[in-house]
């Protein structure tokens, strides 16, 4: 299935992309892609566990499973005050 991947902030420097389209296997997880894009881009590793997700404009956890043509949005985790 294609999937089309937006990198927001600081994501978006260190993929050097601010979308990039993937094929993925079916019942792909969230974890399962965040893995496949760490593999694709190594110093995504350093904050793969705090990367916020949204499939479709909704927030995603880790488990959930992105449907076909889905627009999945990456997020590095944000401080404030």
């Amino acid at each position: 299935m294609k999937v089309k991947i937006f990198f927001f902030a600081t994501l978006r420097d260190t993929v050097g992309a601010k979308t990039v389209e993937l094929e993925l296997p079916a019942e792909t997880t969230v974890a399962a892609l965040k893995e496949i894009l760490v593999k694709r881009y190594p110093k995504m590793a350093s904050a793969q566990k705090s990367i916020m997700a949204a499939v479709n404009r909704e927030y995603a956890a880790d488990e959930q499973l992105i449907p076909g043509d889905a627009e999945i949005a990456f997020f590095p985790p944000v401080s404030g005050g």
